[in-house]
């Protein structure tokens, strides 16, 4: 559908991208990674028509539809929810009207007979016959159904976008461009902004797109759960693998130790020829093999390899300070804004040492009550916090409370204390800030690059009950990794605010719920929280589907509404298991023949004109690389089709 072809792209005579080439296909979803700074955004911006290459070419149909969603953009004003969100169906508006104008210019034309009057009635045909098949009329659904998934409420829906957050405007953007089901999507972090319900609704929307998809993302669970295809930026190079997130990561490390060694090889052979050419470059009976060595030396293919890697670096935080037994005692709390209710008779104890999640929509009162406990906003109820309790908050804002005078480096020693203050280096270039980067001004630094630092800062003050909202929206992988494995090492209490199932996974042993102005605890963690919310949702479709009968007992209506559930469960099932098996079949089928064409090749390439043909070669590697994608499919449908028949 796409092809790129010898793109280069350069800042200041650097190459970002050096002579890069891949092909996008028609149904590819595709996880853009790679460090920061290492183009992801750029090559977005450059599928989007935002920013030209400094060489090479995308080549798309004229036809395609794009849909782009940056980290960043500018909003209109003046609208409403609704409005905003209808204007991707403006081409549908259009024809609406086109339609109108025609029946009004029909209906006072009396010509019947005329040339003129046909052609008007062609015209109009034609036109209402389009707008059916692209959706006149059926628009308003789609778009109820895209807001509510966003996270909007139907009393949303008339509100002006001006008296929504960043983060809800975003939404209202990412709706526009869902609404349009363009051939293409991008996403710059499309999740930052959402909570987990609308994660996993955007998950199920992509995976159920027909359209391609490239998205960039630190999200892990996010990226491994939409995409089929990892496309890695590095040193100005891509490598391209037909595989999740997961898979690619330990594909990536094989590749990687390979790349090392053959380095390391390279590294000694270019030392010994240097050698060579030092010791004997004034010995006129070694001139000629001199010669040969300097211009071997100048033919060399440098190889390049991405050594920094502090994915395994082990922060430590400094030892907390002892705290009571509880940290955080609630009872009975419940605030307001102004008539408007957002927490009411909330209960919570949190003891010394446990890592706690507060998950739900945005709105339902999470930072309400975080400010509640850093006592900044008035509630009633009871909140004690226990003895010696020294709290480390991370709001959205901790950002712009950094020192500008201070570079990065003297900002992080200014709070750093023992053994960390050796190691201050190694942590900033964990979170980005490595080499030069260490000792920019703080008020040279991006939004997402303060927020970093603040972070950095928070989490090496002495402090025994850490507070931390969104702590991973501007961290990249190894970075999060990095802060996670910090936070299951502190021997203090935690209080996450986060979206970030993966970062959540293994961190947290407790999960409180917001919704519906109340907060519910669950053990356990963040899987299990949200295992236990889709049982809960059958049990509630189950009761939903008891009603009382005047000639019957709520048991007897219960009984034969529980087996009418259960019939349709299995209608469901069954159905969906056959189609898995017909998905299973044509994979084989697939295989069997990709299979057939290989051995042919194998069997061709051994006479010598075929092995010398460029094109023959590419061709059989394609078909090596399809077959493996196919592999791969075949084994993720049969998982699939085997856990759909243990279900029955």
């Amino acid at each position: 559908m796409i092809a790129v072809e010898q793109l280069t792209v350069e800042f200041g005579g650097s190459p970002l991208f050096d002579g890069i080439g891949f092909l996008v296909n028609a149904k590819d979803k595709i996880a853009l990674v790679g460090k920061n700074g290492a183009g992801k955004t750029t090559l977005l911006r450059i599928f989007a028509g935002k920013q030209q290459a400094t060489r090479g070419k995308v080549t798309m149909p004229k036809d395609i539809t794009i849909g782009y969603l940056p980290q960043q953009m500018i909003h209109d004003e003046g609208s409403t929810v609704l409005q905003e969100a209808e204007k991707a169906f403006e081409h549908i508006l259009h024809l609406e009207k086109e339609v109108d104008r025609l029946g009004k210019e029909l209906a006072e034309r009396d010509d019947y007979d005329s040339v003129s009057y046909q052609e008007l009635i062609d015209k109009l045909t034609s036109t209402n016959e389009y707008l059916q098949i692209v959706g006149g009329g059926n628009f308003q659904a789609e778009i109820e159904k895209t807001l509510l998934g966003l996270g909007f409420l139907r009393s949303d829906f008339n509100r002006q976008c001006a008296e929504f957050s960043g983060g809800w405007r975003m939404r209202i953007e990412l709706a526009k461009i869902l609404l349009q089901r363009p051939d293409l999507l991008l996403l710059d972090e499309p999740t930052n902004h959402l909570d987990i319900e609308s994660i996993q609704w955007l998950e199920n929307f992509l995976l159920c797109s027909s359209g391609a998809v490239i998205l960039v993302s630190h999200d892990r669970a996010f990226i491994d759960a939409v995409t089929n295809r990892t496309i890695e930026i590095s040193l100005g190079k891509i490598y391209d693998y037909n595989v999740n997130y997961s898979k690619y990561v330990a594909l990536r490390k094989e590749r990687h130790e390979q790349q090392v060694r053959a380095y390391e090889n390279q590294q000694k052979m270019i030392q010994d020829t240097e050698e060579f050419i030092e010791r004997f470059r004034y010995k006129a009976t070694k001139a000629v093999q001199v010669q040969s060595r300097i211009k071997q030396l100048e033919k060399i293919d440098r190889i390049e390899v991405d050594l920094e890697d502090n994915s395994r670096m082990n922060l430590k935080f400094p030892p907390a300070p002892r705290s009571g037994i509880i940290p955080v005692e609630i009872e009975h709390l419940s605030k307001s804004y102004g008539s408007h209710p957002v927490l009411d008779d909330v209960a919570m104890i949190i003891n010394r040492g446990e890592k706690a999640a507060f998950v739900g929509k945005n709105g339902e009162g999470k930072s309400t009550l975080v400010k509640c406990i850093m006592d900044e906003i008035e509630y009633s109820g009871k909140l004690k916090l226990g003895h010696n309790v020294k709290i480390g908050y991370f709001a959205q804002n901790q950002a712009s409370l950094l020192d500008e005078s201070k570079t990065v480096f003297e900002t992080i020693d200014y709070v750093a204390c023992g053994d960390v203050r050796t190691k201050i280096r190694d942590i900033l270039g964990a979170f980005m800030f490595g080499g030069e980067a260490s000792d920019k001004k703080v008020k040279v630094l991006s939004g997402g690059e303060r927020s970093r630092l603040a972070m950095i800062r928070l989490l090496l003050e002495p402090v025994n009950l850490l507070i931390l909202d969104e702590p991973t929206n501007h961290l990249d992988m190894r970075s999060k990794d990095v802060l996670k494995e910090a936070i299951k090492a502190f021997d203090g209490t935690v209080i996450v605010v986060s979206h970030d199932r993966e970062f959540l996974d293994g961190l947290v042993t407790k999960v409180y719920e917001f919704g519906n102005k109340k907060v519910r605890e669950h053990l356990g963690g963040i899987y299990d929280f949200l295992q236990y919310k889709k049982i809960e949702s059958l049990r509630e479709l189950e009761r939903a589907n008891v009603p009382l009968q005047a000639n019957g007992t709520a048991s007897e209506e219960k009984t034969v509404s529980e087996n009418k559930l259960n019939y349709e469960i299995r209608k469901e099932l069954n159905r969906k298991i056959r189609k898995a098996e017909k998905a299973v079949e044509e994979a084989e089928k697939s295989i069997e023949q990709i299979e057939a064409k290989i051995a042919g090749m194998e069997k061709a390439i051994l006479l010598p004109e075929n092995a010398s043909d460029a094109e023959f070669v590419r061709q059989y590697e394609q078909l090596k690389r399809e077959l493996g994608q196919k592999m791969y499919e075949w084994e993720l449908l049969s998982e699939e089709t085997e856990t759909l028949k243990a279900e029955i």
